[in-house]
């Protein structure tokens, strides 16, 4: 399959390095700024390659290749737009968390991909991780009994050179603050695993010491799910002084489990009341990670590729994407009207917070 990426930033090696372990064909690259496209080409050693095209301008890009699969890895608050673009075309997409920012983009997203029959995944890798996959395993099947409550807990750190290096980030127009873009793959993980369907949100976000951004650097938040499951979110880059944990916490009346680590990527607490062999194996599981963006690109990848040659949805679909997206825009809107927030949510987005500090 043919492939490209538009945006050659921090986390586009990520993506190149999953392409690669797939076999897709690399046919092109695009940034606004050729210094990206440099680097990130040398780090994979593929600048000698006279076969990869790059590009400056994504429309010039589309317009002059064919693509079976573009990544989109730019600024958050392009995202949308450009996935637009290429679903329009027929082109599938991978789209880097979150997938949009406000509601209304969200939803056309879906909307326009089950019109043209595109494939839309969105980049929540850490649903790929290993003590990830064994936790879902278990609470599909019934394992945990009723779930009592949950809680995520992303307790990074991102200081002012982090900011300095993009200036969108932080920004309301093209970011979002700690929750949107670092804490973003824990909530859709905690949504996901204590069920879809929320009722109501209530939080709290606050800029406790990132005061040359726009942004919070600290939410919290109390959710309440329609199967009567309870949980919070706390999500922060005020951490002293490097990245602390991002945890998970699940609560059922036969079962208990705690998944660490810097990016929930081991098993701290594995106990069910039904005993099983696995089981032994499960506790202390430690599943080696690079960096906090873990090892789930390549398998997210690879199951783009299945749901393409099947015509079946991707393992982390847009609706996965908008949840994950709604449910931090949920939090925001309780921030902003100082008051609990009702489900689902329409025609909020993160330009709404605009002075909010």
């Amino acid at each position: 399959m043919k492939y490209g990426i538009i945006g050659c930033g921090r986390i586009a090696t990520n993506h190149i390095k999953a392409a690669l372990d797939n076999k897709l064909e690399l046919v092109a690259v695009c940034d606004i700024c050729s210094d990206n496209i440099e680097i990130l080409l040398k780090k994979h050693e593929l600048k000698e390659r006279s076969d990869i095209k790059e590009y400056s301008d994504y429309k010039k890009m589309i317009k002059e290749n064919k693509f079976d699969i573009i990544s989109i890895a730019t600024e958050s608050g392009l995202h949308a737009e450009i996935a637009l673009y290429c679903i329009d075309r027929d082109i599938n997409v991978i789209i880097e968390k979150p997938i949009a920012l406000n509601m209304s983009d969200a939803d056309e997203i879906i909307r326009l991909a089950e019109y043209k029959n595109v494939k839309v995944a969105a980049c929540h890798q850490n649903r790929f991780n290993i003590a990830i996959q064994k936790t879902r395993d278990a609470l599909e099947k019934g394992r945990f009994g009723k779930l009592s409550h949950g809680s995520v807990n992303v307790r990074w750190n991102r200081d002012q050179g982090y900011y300095e290096q993009a200036p969108w980030r932080g920004t309301w127009a093209q970011d979002g603050g700690a929750l949107m873009n670092q804490c973003i793959h824990g909530i859709d993980l905690l949504r996901w695993m204590l069920g879809d369907d929320i009722l109501e949100v209530y939080g709290v976000t606050k800029q406790q010491f990132h005061h040359y951004v726009e942004a919070e650097d600290v939410g919290m938040a109390i959710v309440k799910f329609k199967n009567g499951a309870i949980a919070t979110v706390e999500g922060t880059t005020n951490v002293f002084p490097n990245n602390l944990e991002e945890t998970l916490y699940l609560f059922g009346n036969n079962g208990t489990v705690k998944v660490a680590g810097k990016s929930t990527n081991n098993i701290e607490v594995w106990e069910f009341e039904d005993e099983r062999l696995e089981d032994k194996n499960n506790q202390g599981l430690e599943e080696f990670i690079s960096n906090v963006y873990g090892n789930g690109h390549t398998s997210l990848f690879a199951d783009m590729i299945e749901a393409i040659e099947h015509n079946r949805e991707p393992y982390v679909n847009a609706k996965a994407g908008r949840n994950a997206l709604e449910l931090v825009l949920a939090i925001y809107k309780s921030q902003r009207e100082k008051k609990p927030v009702r489900l689902p949510l329409t025609d909020f987005g993160t330009l709404d917070m605009v002075n909010e500090f």
